[in-house]
C-alpha cells in the first residue's frame, strides 16, 4: 500500500494565515515588516528560491528587497550588502541565500549579521538559543519540517529518528531541534553522514527518517522499516527536475513521505516569514 504524503501546502498554508493576520495588526499600527534578501553568484536554483520568498512576501503584505552580488563582485560586496541591511529600519529580518559560491566567506558575512535581524535562524547566537531552548528565530528548513510532522499528527516525542546529513542549515539544527524537551520534539535523535558506515543499519531502525544529503535517491526502500515516516529533505537539481534525496520506491514502504514536488519546500519559506513578522513585532515593542 502507498504511503500517505506529507504535503507541505496545507501545512505552509494554515503559517502564511497566521502571519498574515500578524502582518495585517502591525500594518494597523503604521509598520509594515520588511524582508531582505542578498543574493550571491548566478544560481539559477537560488534565483528561483529568492522570486519563491518575495512572491509570497507580496501574499501576505511583507515588504521586500532584494541585493544581487556577481560572482566577481568580491566579499566586499557582501560585507557591504549584510551592513546595509543592519542599519536599514526599513528591513526588520534578512537572509544571505545559501550556499554562496566559493570565493565567498559565508560564515564570515553571516556573524556579520545584526544577530536580531536573522530571519533564517542561522546565526551563531540564535543557533545557542536553540540550545538552551531560549526564544528566538528557529533555522526555517528544520522547522518547517517539525511543522509538518506536528500537524500531520505524527508523533515526535520518545520516537527514533535517523537523520542523514549534519550541514549546518538542515541536518545538524534539525537534530538539535527535534531533541528538544517541547512539543513536537524530545526524541531520540541519530545524525549519520558519509563517515558513517552502514547507514541501512541505522536508517531500517528508525521511526523518522530524514534525508538532508543533497545526494538523488540516496534513500532507497530497501533502507526503510515498513511503515516509517520519510521526509526528504535535501534536493539537488537535473537541469531544471528537482531531484529528491529519497528514491519513489520508497513510497510502497513508508508510512507517510513527502511528495517530490511541494514537500519540505513550502514550509521553509512559510518559517522565513514566519521568522520576519516575528523580528518585526519584536522592533516595534522596543
Amino acid at each position: 500500500m502507498a504511503a500517505q504524503l506529507l504535503a507541505g501546502g496545507p501545512v505552509a498554508e494554515a503559517i502564511l494565515n497566521d502571519v498574515k493576520r500578524r502582518v495585517e495588526a502591525l500594518v494597523d499600527r503604521g509598520i509594515t515588516p520588511g524582508l531582505g534578501t542578498i543574493l550571491v553568484g548566478d544560481d539559477e536554483a537560488s534565483a528561483g528560491y529568492v522570486r519563491k520568498k518575495h512572491e509570497t512576501c507580496a501574499e501576505v503584505g511583507i515588504d521586500s528587497i532584494n541585493v544581487e552580488i556577481p560572482q566577481s563582485g568580491g566579499q566586499s560586496a557582501l560585507m557591504a550588502a549584510v551592513e546595509g541591511f543592519n542599519n536599514n529600519p526599513a528591513v526588520d529580518a534578512f537572509i544571505i541565500q545559501h550556499p554562496v559560491p566559493d570565493n565567498f566567506d559565508f560564515n564570515a558575512a553571516l556573524n556579520a549579521m545584526d544577530a536580531a535581524k536573522d530571519a533564517d535562524g542561522l546565526h551563531p547566537t540564535n543557533l545557542g538559543k536553540l540550545v538552551l531552548q531560549e526564544r528566538g528565530p528557529v533555522p526555517c528548513t528544520p522547522a518547517g519540517i517539525q511543522a509538518m510532522l506536528v500537524h500531520y499528527g505524527i508523533e515526535v516525542a520518545g520516537k527514533s529518528v535517523v537523520i542523514l546529513g549534519r550541514g549546518p542549515t538542515l541536518g545538524r539544527p534539525l537534530s538539535l531541534l527535534l531533541t528538544t524537551k517541547q512539543p513536537g520534539a524530545n526524541a531520540a535523535v541519530t545524525t549519520v553522514h558519509t563517515g558513517v558506515g552502514d547507514i541501512a543499519s541505522y536508517t531500517r531502525q528508525a521511526d523518522i527518517v530524514v534525508a538532508a544529503v543533497g545526494s538523488p535517491s540516496c534513500v532507497t526502500a530497501d533502507m526503510i522499516k515498513p511503515g516509517a515516516v520519510v521526509v526528504s529533505g535535501g534536493i539537488s537539481w537535473e537541469g531544471r527536475r528537482l531531484l529528491p534525496d529519497v528514491d519513489e520506491s520508497v513510497e510502497e514502504v513508508a508510512g507517510w513521505i513527502t511528495p517530490r514536488l511541494g514537500g519540505v519546500g513550502p514550509t521553509t519559506v512559510a518559517l522565513l516569514l514566519q521568522n520576519t513578522v516575528a523580528a518585526a513585532e519584536a522592533h516595534a515593542a522596543n
